[in-house]
């Protein structure tokens, strides 16, 4: 047993550095609904979760079928539902914004369900960080919401840009790791405009064998 034990002990001293969890506040500014055919959402005063999603939202489910983002299942494949709700940053927007030469880039225009406001970097959030919010909800974050030519064809659309596969890309190339986040439902409640939200970020490190 002890020289199993001893490449781990020895483990100890390589481990890699760890950030400590910690924790912010933020700002609903904005709270969203896609309650037509397709992802583009509406403005709306609070949001009804469930343990499914936002009631009567586009994307509401425990499951989902899979898609071009799992490329090791079959397209169709029916999964845990992690993409209940997408979330931006005012301040992202902006800057994807002017990237893309528009004076505007409306959350509606790609599907948010939240708008967040104070918290830096909120596309960088790491997976698992919660949020609470004041309201008593609480969500999970699964990760960053890669941006793609279906949000950028919306994008286009809205803003008047010529309908070009050049147009449809000026925003996966301007919003990489600017898009915010998806999460999913760990305590369904109703989320209202203008309440606040903690965001706690859990330990971090950077795994390497």
């Amino acid at each position: 047993m002890r020289d199993l034990e001893l490449p781990f002990a020895e483990m100890r001293d390589e481990l890699p550095e760890i950030f400590p969890a910690r924790k912010l506040l933020g700002k609903v500014a904005q709270t969203l609904i896609a309650a037509g055919d397709d992802f583009e959402t509406r403005n709306v005063g609070s949001l009804e979760l469930g343990f499914e999603g936002v009631a009567g939202d586009h994307h509401r489910g425990a499951t989902r079928k899979s898609g071009g983002r799992e490329p090791w299942y079959a397209r169709g494949t029916e999964m845990r539902n992690e993409r209940q709700l997408s979330i931006v940053s005012p301040q992202e927007l902006r800057v994807v914004a002017d990237r893309m030469g528009l004076d505007e880039l409306k959350p509606e225009w790609i599907g948010a369900n939240l708008v967040v406001d104070n918290v830096p970097m909120l596309s960088m959030l790491p997976a698992g960080t919660l949020l609470f919010f004041k309201g008593g909800v609480t969500l999970k974050v699964d990760g960053q919401n890669a941006p793609c030519q279906v949000a950028g064809r919306m994008i286009a659309k809205r803003a008047g840009l010529p309908e070009t596969p050049d147009s449809a890309l000026r925003f996966p190339k301007s919003a990489q790791r600017l898009r915010g986040i998806v999460a999913w439902v760990e305590k369904p409640g109703t989320i209202t405009q203008g309440e606040d939200v903690s965001v706690r970020i859990p330990e971090q490190w950077v795994y390497r064998t």
